[in-house]
């Protein structure tokens, strides 16, 4: 190891953020590189992952997993060189993703990493539409939207990392497909570039009325990441025997209380299918999307798309980015690039 690789760095939870988080709401700390035991593997983190709900684990409403204790490294994905080695399926060199935070090197047990191949699709791919993103899209459509040709599919956030492969999958199973995400050039790239059908502006003055327009003969699969009125509009165009996936709502994570709650009669009269997901609660799923999707990035049928922020100093910064809609599909953090 090079005299530079003798230090961890690490951003660590400080205090816990009310609303939007702030940069003092994250502190860094250094530690002496650890070493790796047997069956432990210590890698350079690469590249790091940002995503929405890495908000609702540091404060807030409760959610599915509980909240990060003070003082402890940031949760979050990441891409990263292995340095050394107690394991025989892992060597110097190789380049693995795993869940190990917001560091710049860390001990992972082996069995928590996942070799991967390089020329299969770039490393950002496997943060993003080979990860924990395009595997939530694949799982919501799979098993719960469940999208039937000739069906309209509404997709929110779809300039996301999540949404666009969710519309990406309807459009495949033969739907019409309406994206609606924040701002013209968005609404542009999810039309000419995704393919979608029609992608409306939520910032519009006339966002319910445009919505409508898209979609003429109602929803029938509306994938939600969103909530707020985007839901609002959204639910009041579900058709008989609509399916709704409810992935995230992430108009309302900087929310200390949670917003009251639409009135649900229409679920009874038209027959509507509303059910939560948590990606994690089927890990199958992520070696299925793994190996049906792979093949569809490398020949460029599966389009995706990075935002790139350097620097670990800047992980809360491409949070608050994330919150606002200021990623165009996938957040990322480079932190260094592969030797």
């Amino acid at each position: 190891m090079s005299e530079t690789a003798t230090i961890c760095r690490s951003l660590v939870l400080s205090r816990r953020p009310e609303g939007e988080p702030r940069p003092g709401d994250f502190s860094l700390r250094e530690t002496p590189l650890p070493e790796p035991g047997e069956g432990e593997v210590l890698t350079r983190t690469l590249l790091l992952s940002v995503d929405p709900y890495q908000r609702r684990r540091i404060s807030g409403p409760p959610s599915s997993e509980p909240l990060l204790a003070l003082g402890a490294v940031m949760v979050g994905e990441s891409v990263g060189q292995v340095l050394a080695s107690g394991d025989a399926e892992f060597r110097p060199g190789d380049i693995v993703v795993g869940s190990r935070g917001w560091q710049t090197h860390s001990v992972s047990a082996a069995r928590q990493l996942t070799k991967i191949d390089t020329a299969a699709a770039p490393l950002g791919a496997w943060l993003g539409v080979l990860g924990m993103p395009g595997t939530t899209a694949y799982s919501g459509m799979r098993d719960i939207g469940q999208p039937q040709p000739g069906e309209t599919v509404v997709v929110s956030a779809a300039a996301g990392a999540v949404g666009s492969v969710a519309g990406q999958l309807a459009k495949r199973a033969g739907c019409r497909v309406v994206g609606v995400a924040g701002g013209p050039d968005k609404c542009m790239w999810v039309q000419e570039t995704l393919g979608f059908d029609d992608c409306v502006d939520h910032r519009s003055g006339d966002f319910a009325d445009a919505l409508g327009e898209a979609c003429p003969l109602g929803i029938d699969v509306y994938f939600e990441n969103v909530g707020g009125i985007v839901q609002e509009a959204a639910f009041a165009r579900l058709n008989r025997h609509a399916r709704v996936v409810m992935c995230g709502m992430i108009a309302q994570y900087n929310e200390k209380e949670l917003p009251p709650g639409p009135n649900l009669g229409f679920v009874v009269s038209r027959r509507v299918r509303i059910e939560g997901m948590i990606v994690a609660d089927q890990p199958e799923r992520l070696v299925e999307w793994r190996a049906l999707a792979a093949p569809w990035v490398r020949d460029g049928s599966l389009r995706h798309r990075e935002t790139l922020i350097d620097g670990l100093e800047r992980a809360p910064e491409a949070l608050r980015q994330v919150l606002r809609g200021g990623n165009f599909g996938k957040m990322l953090v480079r932190l260094a690039r592969a030797e």
